[in-house]
């Protein structure tokens, strides 16, 4: 997620990342299948890029677990949304997300 404030980012990206049961669950997609079982383990990352405005959903979803675990306060996650907000309006918004996909034989 570009942003002015690129520690804030990282905070809010990492706080919502601990409220997950495994947040890092695709780095650890390959081992998993082999633990499984699995043989002929590949993993690839694709990575999807948004700039659409549309996606300013996500970026609330991201930013209120972040304000009520006490991560960041109230001004703060206000602030980044108004600086993604801003982005978007000027047609800057600008969002990568990685997306693992694995293939394995039983």
């Amino acid at each position: 997620i570009d942003s002015d404030d690129a520690a804030l980012t990282r905070t809010i990206v990492h706080a919502r990342a601990d409220l997950l049961g495994t947040p890092r669950a695709g780095r650890q997609y390959r081992n998993l299948l082999l633990d499984g079982g699995f043989d002929d383990v590949t993993v690839e990352v694709h990575t999807s890029v948004f700039t659409d405005p549309a996606m300013l959903s996500l970026l609330t979803r991201l930013a209120e677990p972040a304000c009520t675990s006490g991560a960041v306060d109230r001004a703060q996650a206000d602030e980044w949304l108004i600086e993604q907000r801003r982005r978007a309006d000027a047609g800057r918004l600008f969002i990568a997300i990685p997306f693992f996909v694995a293939a394995a034989s039983a």
